[in-house]
């Protein structure tokens, strides 16, 4: 007796049979279509209701050369307006001037600390994720190319336009009072340097002078000691000159009163006198020898012998003496050295010092007025977003809704090899399954496949 079922014909092992598969799955559309509107739903609940995310970004160009004028023209600090730049650029990147300013607009950043974290974990979470610092190209060098762009990312509720605005005007003035800064380091170093210069020609102006005074002092004393050398030897001499002509008077004294000379005679006078002879003769003596002292008479050289005896000093009778006296005199002030010590302000006496004074003069009155200082161009400020940059829950729901469709694909397929391993199963434990297998159950075996 023959049997009306058939067992379906079986693939081979190592072949797929891909249109079995889609109609497979096209039975089970129910399923796909039920997994992939629970995936969509789910994703379009997970596009409403997570919190939008919005960016901003402001962008710094290079200031103009004229901005950085008053600067340059210091000529002790020097910066181009791409060096500028630059300096920002490491004022936004710096973590210090992050968290200061973090730290100093802890209102604004209310919604970034959360409860059980310190300060600093809460601006650590917020440096890590919201702050992105955008650099040129470093290849190419022209100017158009030179800016900084500074890009935030923030949550909704957050006020991220005056957080940028905020922090870019801090980070400015950051990198402006740094070149304050160093421009004050600068001038201080610049007018140490110039001090200790004057300090080193006044020290070397005292050396001078001090050399000068005892150089001074020094000739004055020699040239002292020399002319008191003198005088002494002098009065030494005119000593005995005077013992000398004491000695002379007196043998002229013996002699005189030996010849009976009384008072001062000559030669021919005595001759004529021992003569006795009236004469009315006048005798003119020319003799080119000189007369002997006794001829002066013992009265007249026993007077000058007295005076010699009683004589104190010799000076008078030496012209010398006093000019040695008024020397001697002169010698007890030196007006150079009074006037060398007397000087009030000695600092108009340095050599070469006049620059010196012209340029401090200069620093010290330097007035470059930093809050004007203009160091780059904010050429685009933060503004308010038109709408959040995340998520975007149309692609979030396509992707849901394609993503569900895989999902109930794969569903579906797995339920249908379930199924068909069910009823091989009860086909194999039927006995003589191939005569007593109704035609109705064949039938149900076909729909399931």
């Amino acid at each position: 007796m023959s049997s009306n079922f058939r067992t379906p014909p079986t693939p081979p092992a190592d072949e797929i049979d891909l249109y079995a598969i889609f109609l497979s799955v096209w039975r089970q559309k129910f399923i796909v279509c039920t997994v992939a509107l629970i995936v969509t739903l789910l994703s379009g609940v997970y596009a409403f209701t997570i919190t939008p995310e919005y960016k901003v970004s402001s962008i710094l160009r290079p200031a103009a050369i004229n901005e950085l004028d008053a600067l340059n023209r210091s000529k002790i600090y020097e910066l181009s307006p791409k060096d500028a730049l630059t300096k920002v650029g490491a004022a936004l990147e710096s973590y210090d001037t992050r968290l200061s300013f973090f730290r100093a607009n802890q209102n604004i950043f209310q919604s970034f600390e959360k409860p059980g974290r310190t300060l600093e974990q809460s601006f650590e979470e917020f440096n890590r994720n919201s702050f992105v610092i955008v650099f040129p190209d470093s290849s190419k060098k022209d100017i158009i190319s030179s800016y900084i762009k500074v890009e935030m990312s923030y949550p909704e509720g957050v006020d991220g336009v005056a957080i940028l605005n905020g922090f870019v005007n801090y980070a400015i003035s950051s990198a402006r009072g740094q070149v304050a800064a160093d421009l004050g380091v600068i001038v201080r170093n610049r007018l140490g340097e110039l001090d200790g210069r004057l300090a080193a020609a006044r020290s070397s102006y005292a050396g001078r002078k001090e050399a000068e005074i005892a150089s001074l002092s020094e000739s004055d004393f020699l040239k002292k000691a020399q002319l008191q050398d003198e005088l002494k030897a002098l009065r030494a001499e005119l000593k005995t000159r005077r013992n000398d002509r004491i000695e002379q008077l007196a043998e002229a004294i013996g002699i005189a009163k030996s010849l009976n000379i009384l008072r001062p005679t000559t030669p021919s006078s005595m001759e004529e006198s021992r003569r006795n002879t009236a004469s009315s003769v006048m005798r003119t003596e020319i003799n080119s020898q000189q007369t002997p002292l006794y001829f002066m008479g013992v009265e007249a050289l026993e007077a000058e012998r007295q005076v010699l005896l009683r004589r104190k000093s010799d000076d008078f009778s030496e012209g010398r003496v006093a000019q040695i006296a008024r020397e001697l005199q002169l010698l007890q002030f030196n007006r150079q050295i009074e006037m060398l010590n007397s000087r009030q302000n000695e600092d108009l006496f340095l050599d070469g010092v006049e620059p010196l004074r012209a340029e401090a003069a200069r620093l010290r009155n330097l007035n470059v007025n930093m809050d004007f200082l203009k160091l780059v161009v904010l050429d685009k400020e933060a503004l308010e977003p038109l709408g959040p940059v995340s998520p975007d829950k149309t692609i979030i729901v396509a992707s849901g809704l394609l993503l569900g469709v895989i999902l109930g694909v794969i569903a579906a397929f797995i339920y249908t090899l379930i199924s068909r391993r069910l009823v091989e199963k009860e086909l194999q434990i039927l006995p003589g399954a191939a005569v007593a297998v109704p035609r109705a159950f064949s039938q149900n075996y076909e729909k399931v496949q």
